[in-house]
Formats: structure tokens, C-alpha cells, sequence
């Protein structure tokens, strides 16, 4: 039985490269303001930076923009607690077209690629205004003494995704139906400094701050 997980997981990724290949053809160059416009200042209590990656990292990627940002909550932001808050990290990475194997990396494949142990994995349902609740995945991961929560989804044509082979069954639909595969990995990293939990309540109030900016810049669905 424990088998049957990994057979369909199999199936369905050479499902979806089958047909993205067969259903190839040009598709329309969406407008979306780049990432690049991102505003450095949230909500009038985030201050930002771009950091960006590495060139053989992006050659690796083969994005279609992104962004590689850190956040800091200014001093007296409402929702700071005592003390210093640990940095915020934010990135995106968007594919105008995923057809050709340029895809958003897994964080289940890529942070244990880089050292990363995952402790706990889960779903969870964040309240977002205007938009109900967003099911999203939240990680807790370990490097050492270090560890990270790790918000993250896939948003691809309007849906906020949390499952990966989820998202990739509604790739091979879009593309059938809407000649559409662009989409985007989102993920919220915060080092744990105190507890994991107070780590996770900086996530959650970061990626409610956001979500309304972000929106501006994702193709509409």
C-alpha cells in the first residue's frame, strides 16, 4: 500500500510533461508589473532590501522574475514584541511558462538539497481580509542549532495553492483550457530566535501585510 503514493506521484508527473510537450504552443505574454517595483516599505512598518541570487542559481531557476527580499519590522511597528524581531524573507519566483522544464523548485526538494532537515509539516489556514482563509504550508526546518518557519504556497492563475501534485494537476488543465502555464512559488522564511511560534506569528502578520500588494503584481487569473 505504502507504494501506491509514489506510483501515482510518478504517474502523474510524466502525465503532466506528456501533455505539456503534445499541448505546446505559443502562449500570450501576460502583463504584470515586474518585481523589481516591489515596494521596499509594508504597511508602514516593514523596511526592505533586495538581495537577489546568485547567477548560478538563477541559471539553474531559469526564472522569469523574482525577488530576493529581506524585511525588518521598524521600531515601534504595530505588532513588534520586546525586543529585536528576527528578519522576514521573502521570495518569489515567477515562470511566464512552465511548458518547456522551466518549473518552480520544490522547497521539499531544494532545503534538504541545501542542508535543511524538515522537523514538522503542515497545512495551514491563515486569515487574510477580503479574502477569507488561505491554505497555505508551514514548515518548521533545522540546520545545525539553526532552525527556520517556513511559509509557503504555489499561486498559480489566480489559486493559491498549497499542494504540490495539486498544482500541477491544475497546470495541465490550464494549459489545455487556457493555453496558460505561467505560475509562481511563494515562500516566507523567518529564523527562529525565541520560540517557533512567535517565528510563526512574524509570518503569518508579514504575509497578511503583503497580500494585497502582491496581488498587483501576479498575472490576473
Amino acid at each position: 500500500m505504502k507504494k501506491w503514493p509514489v506510483i501515482v506521484a510518478v504517474v502523474m508527473l510524466m502525465s503532466a510533461w506528456g501533455s505539456l510537450q503534445v499541448l505546446s504552443h505559443g502562449e500570450p505574454v501576460l502583463a504584470k508589473k515586474r518585481f523589481a517595483e516591489f515596494p521596499l516599505t509594508i504597511a508602514e512598518r516593514w523596511q526592505g532590501k533586495e538581495f537577489g541570487l546568485e547567477q548560478n542559481i538563477l541559471d539553474v531557476l531559469k526564472l522569469s522574475d523574482y525577488m530576493m527580499r529581506g524585511y525588518v519590522l521598524q521600531p515601534g511597528g504595530t505588532g513588534q514584541r520586546e525586543g529585536k524581531s528576527a528578519p522576514v524573507w521573502l521570495y518569489v519566483g515567477f515562470y511566464q511558462s512552465q511548458r518547456t522544464g522551466s518549473t518552480y523548485h520544490s522547497p521539499q526538494n531544494c532545503l534538504p538539497g541545501a542542508g535543511w532537515q524538515f522537523v514538522e509539516a503542515e497545512q495551514v489556514a491563515v486569515p487574510i481580509q477580503g479574502a477569507g482563509f488561505l491554505t497555505i504550508n508551514k514548515v518548521l526546518i533545522q540546520k545545525g542549532l539553526d532552525k527556520q518557519v517556513i511559509l509557503y504556497w504555489y499561486q498559480d492563475r489566480g489559486r493559491v495553492i498549497a499542494s504540490e501534485y495539486v498544482a500541477k494537476g491544475y497546470l495541465i488543465w490550464d494549459a489545455m483550457t487556457k493555453n496558460r502555464t505561467d505560475g509562481a512559488l511563494v515562500r516566507i522564511a523567518v529564523p527562529v530566535t525565541s520560540t517557533a511560534d512567535q517565528a510563526y506569528q512574524q509570518a503569518v502578520a508579514f504575509f497578511q501585510d503583503i497580500w494585497p500588494v502582491l496581488q498587483d503584481y501576479m498575472p490576473e487569473a
